[in-house]
């Protein structure tokens, strides 16, 4: 795995974890645990939704993000979170669907408070084959400056 430091990160450069399929077993398992509404819990109820269909909810889909980004081909040398804007559903995510995580770079600068860091704004996007964006969220993280050359 290779590491990206402060240094390497550039603005705009994109990375994609690999495709991935959301099962109606993990989608009513997350639900059981963490959100039992019947749209997430039936296929029958999730058909008559909204959504069409058997739907995973947002804190799956929010959990589905987290989990791809350590499945994308380079990492961040992370010193720590900074928060975001948010998320935004802007598509269901139902049972059988395949996705991947696309990480987009959208800014970086050196970090004022914290010598040898950088902070850099994040973009990162669920999307299908087709290129339907299912979900974004937009963010700031601490990454370290590449160690000194001894």
């Amino acid at each position: 795995m290779r590491t990206l430091y402060y240094e390497d990160i550039e603005v705009d450069a994109r990375l994609e974890s690999p495709w991935v399929v959301v099962s109606a077993e993990d989608i009513v398992s997350f639900a059981e645990a963490w959100d039992p509404h019947p749209f997430h819990l039936s296929v029958t109820e999730g058909e008559r939704s909204v959504f069409g269909g058997l739907a995973a909810c947002a804190a799956h889909i929010f959990a589905l993000q987290s989990r791809l980004t350590h499945d994308l081909p380079a990492q961040a040398a992370l010193v720590a979170g900074l928060g975001g804007d948010g998320l935004e559903l802007l598509s269901p995510v139902l049972a059988g669907q395949r996705l991947r995580l696309v990480r987009r770079f959208s800014e970086k600068r050196r970090s004022d408070s914290q010598p040898g860091c950088g902070v850099v704004g994040i973009e990162h996007t669920l999307e299908d084959p087709e290129g339907t964006l299912l979900f974004r969220t937009k963010g700031f993280i601490l990454v370290a400056c590449r160690p000194p050359v001894s």
